[in-house]
């Protein structure tokens, strides 16, 4: 009976318990979709909030719907078992210490101009983040890929990513092969009765109209500022696959159309996102920060995070009813063996962009190994950090 009794805490966990562990995980949210596997490590195996069934079909919507990977997936994990309020402060918390980071060294960019000097000092951070992403996509690629089919997917899925075609036209070439190539689903069949608490539509409505509202009063306050929140929101509106998807689609409005930075002003600011914890995306905080200060970094995070939110919300409650469906089972499939694709690919995107070297090449191995061995990833990132200050 003691032991239920503990589950049953488990899975009912407090919103101050979900906000301080995604807090706490936000803190080495290192190499976006690969948060994907340390999110699962804490959820469904450290916390048993969820069983694995219920947080593999949270991936899948994740992966469907626009937004970052992982901050959707911290959001469905908050949403199954606390409902909205869950999923609020779920995100948040994941999301904080990548946007005040971010702030700091937005900051520090333009007062002192020592860009390059944060880049040496995070030199060994870099290949240390190719090795975490790395770790998350063995992880999931031995869960994941059983078959050849499964393999196969999984790999024209990388090589479409890689080439840049468009997310969304991968996921559903993954979906349409899944369901012409059946491909046996690891995971067990049966359905598993949700255990979260129901939130009413009259409370996501109000959350609807607040954000209006918020537009409405920058629209009449602030112009700048409005014309800066709206960009960010549609940027998000059309990030299928994640940050990556949207840097490009920052850059050109930005850089291109609009003119507010030059091209390698706002590449310091994907190299910042790159070292920072967290989505790649947060490199909206940076730009903002730039334009209009401190007011411009929040509003740009708030509205760049803010659709996909709203959308994974409003779309969950829903998808009990296609998942027992066995065409979107089969479709699901190929979508997750699409997961691992980009996984893939992300891995291979930041290794091409770090300058290796004995000294880089080591950390990352040594990083990797301790990684696989199941050496917590705060002390892996906290220890690779005082190492890299020492070496670089």
């Amino acid at each position: 009976m003691e032991c239920s009794h503990s589950q049953s805490d488990n899975k009912n966990p407090s919103l101050i318990q979900l906000f301080l562990s995604f807090l706490k995980l936000g803190i080495t949210a290192f190499g976006g979709p690969a948060m994907v596997a340390y999110i699962r490590k804490m959820a469904v195996m450290q916390k048993k909030w969820l069983d694995d069934e219920s947080f593999y079909e949270g991936v899948v919507l994740c992966q469907t719907i626009p937004g970052a990977t992982a901050m959707q997936t911290t959001a469905y994990v908050g949403l199954r078992t606390r409902g909205l309020p869950g999923a609020a402060v779920s995100f948040i918390g994941f999301g904080l210490p990548s946007f005040f980071i971010m702030m700091i060294l937005s900051a520090l960019y333009v007062h002192a101009h020592s860009l390059p000097i944060f880049v040496s000092a995070f030199a060994g951070l870099q290949a240390m983040i190719v090795a975490i992403v790395a770790n998350a996509t063995v992880s999931f690629g031995t869960t994941l890929l059983k078959n050849w089919r499964s393999l196969f997917l999984a790999a024209v899925a990388a090589g479409l990513f890689g080439l840049s075609v468009s997310p969304i036209l991968v996921i559903l070439l993954a979906a349409l092969l899944g369901f012409l190539f059946p491909i046996k689903q690891p995971l067990p069949q049966k359905i598993i009765g949700s255990a979260r608490k129901h939130y009413y539509s009259r409370t996501y409505l109000s959350l609807l109209l607040a954000v209006a509202a918020g537009l409405v009063l920058l629209f009449l306050t602030n112009r700048k500022v409005f014309h800066l929140a709206t960009l960010m929101l549609r940027i998000d509106l059309f990030a299928f696959g994640g940050g990556f998807a949207s840097v490009p689609l920052m850059f050109h409005e930005i850089v291109n159309v609009r003119s507010w930075l030059d091209g390698p002003t706002f590449l310091n600011g994907i190299a910042l996102g790159q070292i920072t914890p967290g989505p790649i995306v947060i490199t909206a905080t940076f730009v903002g920060y730039l334009l209009y200060g401190s007011l411009g970094g929040i509003i740009a995070t708030i509205s760049v995070f803010l659709p996909s939110f709203f959308i994974l919300v409003g779309i969950e409650p829903y998808y009990d009813r296609l998942r027992r469906s066995i065409y979107f089972s089969k479709a699901m499939a190929g979508i997750l063996c699409s997961f691992v694709g980009l996984l893939l690919s992300v891995t291979i995107r930041f290794a091409l962009h770090v300058p290796w070297d004995l000294a880089r090449l080591l950390l990352a191995s040594v990083a990797f190994v301790a990684l696989r061995f199941k050496i917590n990833i705060l002390w892996v990132v906290l220890i690779g950090t005082i190492v890299s200050l020492l070496v670089f």
